[in-house]
């Protein structure tokens, strides 16, 4: 299973998967990300990466002690199904 990074730089979780990369990205408003839109390349989609992608996301806003707003309908969806990542709703 390879690991969800935070490419700063571009603003965006990044996930490598079988050489393509999916991602969801975010703008910074303080200690609140902002997701505007996630991108799973076709060759990838309907094989949970998209659902892996915002998980390993979360996570790390978690630990940073941060927030998140969902302005990007996969992330809004991913947080109505999983209610243990509530508390990070700003």
């Amino acid at each position: 299973m390879n690991d969800v990074i935070d490419n700063a730089a571009e603003q965006r979780f990044e996930l490598e998967v079988d050489g393509h990369t999916a991602f969801a990205a975010y703008e910074r408003e303080n200690n609140v990300l902002v997701f505007t839109h996630t991108v799973v390349p076709a060759a990838l989609r309907g094989q949970g990466v998209g659902s892996r992608l915002i998980e390993g996301a979360l996570r790390q806003v978690r630990a940073a002690g941060g927030k998140v707003r969902p302005v990007c309908s996969f992330v809004a969806g991913y947080l109505a199904q999983h209610p243990e990542w509530q508390d990070l709703r700003a």
